[in-house]
């Protein structure tokens, strides 16, 4: 009778293993992103800036980047603009410029101006849709310096590639670390360690900028200066509970309002009358916020009627908005005006 027994279970037990074999299968094999090779395409042209002709070599290319075993793990991508004919590099300075995001690739500021060339836009209003026009640009800074623009990895044309992931890349100290390696290999690439060196970042660029010029330092690379474009250095100005924002804004509003012809008593000179705005701004316009809630409504009342000679804005509206008048909020009657460059406007909606 046992024997009975035993059989059937020995049975269930060899298909349970058969089952739980089949079910266990075996690991696919990681799959990595093909390696592209390093390229560098390089075509000739000439700009004229401040009156003067200068010819350069556009260069557009990529450089591995690789781990400590030297296996490739990303391709970065970049545009580089340098000028011919220089024969001591050491008195040419270079330039890496980069956009911010985090998540942008470098064409905005390249193609916004900073380049030899830019699009073409509507000066004072929004550029209409395609198609669109490039035009030479006499403000660029390749007169003072050659410029190699940066598309952080997984932007533009930048690519995890190889033994990379983007965790590798995708962090406040990886994102650092493959600027550095970009900058450092460049430099090595084109013999650029003698010549002087610069940082150019916007907005988050302004925070990589902070961490990634401390990071070179440390590893040898000594910088000359670092330029921030549209600061960001600090993002407790920007979080709930902070009213610092409204007093950094409050400047431009007025700088806007003095251009737009919307205040009660223009007053003849705009630096002057910004400087002001500044002091206002940073003395008793700050005390006032500072007070929330406590401040007095004569206080409040007082305090919205000299914003208003700044700003040109109602009483009633920054008392309504308790003095606190965030960009996209900024209006004038019948116009929003654009918090960029305050040059351009729009209908209101």
């Amino acid at each position: 009778m046992s024997r009975l027994i035993i059989l059937p279970s020995l049975c269930l037990l060899m298909l349970s293993s058969v089952a739980l074999a089949a079910a266990v299968k075996p690991a696919a094999a990681t799959t990595h992103a093909p390696v592209p090779k390093e390229r560098a395409v390089s075509t000739q042209h000439s700009v004229t800036i401040d009156g003067h002709t200068i010819r350069y070599t556009a260069t557009a290319g990529t450089i591995l980047l690789r781990n400590k075993d030297n296996q490739p793990t990303a391709s970065m991508f970049y545009v580089a603009y340098t000028e011919d004919g220089v024969h001591d590099l050491a008195h040419r300075p270079v330039t890496f410029l980069y956009n911010g995001g985090p998540g942008a690739a470098s064409n905005w500021i390249q193609m916004g101006g900073l380049g030899p060339y830019r699009v073409n836009m509507t000066n004072g209003g929004p550029t209409p849709p395609a198609p669109y026009s490039i035009t030479p640009s006499h403000n660029s800074l390749l007169n003072d310096s050659d410029l190699v623009f940066i598309d952080a990895v997984g932007t533009g044309y930048s690519r995890v590639v190889g033994k990379g992931t983007g965790k590798m890349f995708w962090g406040v100290n990886q994102d650092v670390k493959s600027f550095a390696q970009f900058i450092y290999r460049y430099l090595t690439k084109y013999n650029r360690w003698q010549s002087p060196k610069f940082l150019y970042g916007e907005s988050y660029g302004t925070t990589r900028s902070a961490a990634l010029s401390d990071y070179l330092q440390d590893h040898g690379v000594a910088l000359n200066g670092v330029i921030l474009q549209s600061s960001v250095l600090n993002y407790f100005d920007w979080m709930p509970g902070s009213d610092n924002k409204y007093i950094f804004y409050l400047p431009s509003f007025a700088a806007i309002a003095w251009y737009h012809h919307k205040l009660p008593n223009r007053p003849a000179h705009l630096a002057a009358f910004v400087q002001q705005a500044r002091e206002f701004a940073s003395g008793p316009y700050a005390q006032a916020l500072w007070r929330g809630d406590t401040l007095p409504r004569s206080q409040l009342d007082a305090m919205a009627k000299r914003m208003r000679q700044f700003t040109g804005l109602p009483v009633r509206y920054l008392e309504r908005a308790n003095l606190r008048v965030t960009a996209s909020h900024f209006r004038v009657p019948q116009q929003n005006l654009w918090a960029c460059s305050g040059s351009g406007s729009a209908p209101s909606l």
